[in-house]
């Protein structure tokens, strides 16, 4: 049986997930998805390697492993593969709920799973009202976005109202959406657990001293987390919410010594994961992507 594998560079995650399905003998067709095109009779076609146009259909792979870099290529590419019946990981509506931060929130609070306080506003006024009654330090987030891009914290009201008029005024649709969420003051560290199927396989710690964002892409360290019956529970109700599949949870311990899961991720990274625990996170992918493809059948 072969896969396919969207991306939109071949970055190091990749590759270990090429190198993981090789071991395992499977075939996997690389779909670039700056080359695919849909008609609306749900017929699509990408380029190959050689450069050639070649149709994407039903029994041309058994199931595509989506990575692309945009949530918006993933957004569209993963519900136009799933019209053409090609099953996806993660499937369309996992991706547009994880893409949506404000999405995410709304399943984890229906789902009774702890996550931060948080209030959405469509107006600069508004943000800063929600501001003042969350209470300060507060973090805005953009509600779409990745590896702590543009995420900021405010101390007090002077700095959230230069926040929201600095977003305001670079204007576009992501900007003129507040999210607004509390500061839980975190040990310096939170953690990511990785969780594929029915199982969480793999955590970390993520820490850096030097800065509340604490993801690796803003110069965090990784370190193994044991994956206590705690985080496997917080995790698995999480990815339940928001419909399960390969994803990564972020995970913040609270004063109170609990933990609040604050973002669900479905487009996850491993690199900097796999040495620190052991686990063969790439394999787990594409053994739970052929679970997938054999289920389609």
């Amino acid at each position: 049986m072969n896969l396919g594998l969207l991306y939109s560079r071949i970055r190091v995650d990749e590759k270990m997930l090429l190198e993981a399905a090789a071991k395992r003998g499977v075939s996997v067709e690389t779909i670039d998805d700056r080359t695919l095109t849909w008609d609306l009779d749900g017929h699509g076609s990408w380029v190959d390697g050689t450069g050639q146009r070649r149709a994407l259909e039903p029994g041309t792979v058994g199931a595509v492993l989506e990575r692309s870099i945009s949530y918006w290529h993933s957004h569209y590419a993963s519900r136009l593969l799933e019209q053409a019946g090609i099953p996806c990981v993660n499937p369309h509506e996992v991706v547009r709920r994880c893409g949506d931060k404000e999405e995410t929130s709304l399943l984890l609070r229906k789902a009774g799973v702890p996550t931060p306080r948080t209030t959405l506003a469509l107006d600069p006024e508004s943000a800063l009202r929600a501001c003042d009654e969350l209470g300060y330090p507060v973090v805005l987030k953009p509600v779409v976005g990745s590896w702590g891009r543009l995420i900021a914290k405010a101390d007090d009201r002077a700095q959230a109202d230069a926040i929201i008029e600095h977003k305001a005024v670079l204007g576009g649709p992501q900007h003129s959406i507040f999210y607004v969420q509390e500061f839980v003051p975190k040990p310096q560290r939170d953690i990511r657990a990785f969780a594929v199927g029915d199982e969480v396989v793999a955590a970390i710690w993520r820490s850096n001293p030097a800065h509340f964002i604490t993801n690796t892409a803003q110069g965090g360290t990784a370190t193994k987390c044991e994956v206590t019956a705690e985080i496997r529970e917080i995790c698995l109700k999480a990815a339940q919410a928001v419909g399960g599949g390969v994803l990564a949870l972020d995970l913040m311990e609270t004063p109170g010594g609990g933990l609040t899961c604050h973002e669900v991720n479905h487009t996850m990274e491993f690199k900097n994961s796999v040495g620190p625990t052991g686990v063969d996170i790439p394999g787990r992918i594409i053994e739970h992507c052929l679970a997938v493809a054999k289920g389609a059948r």
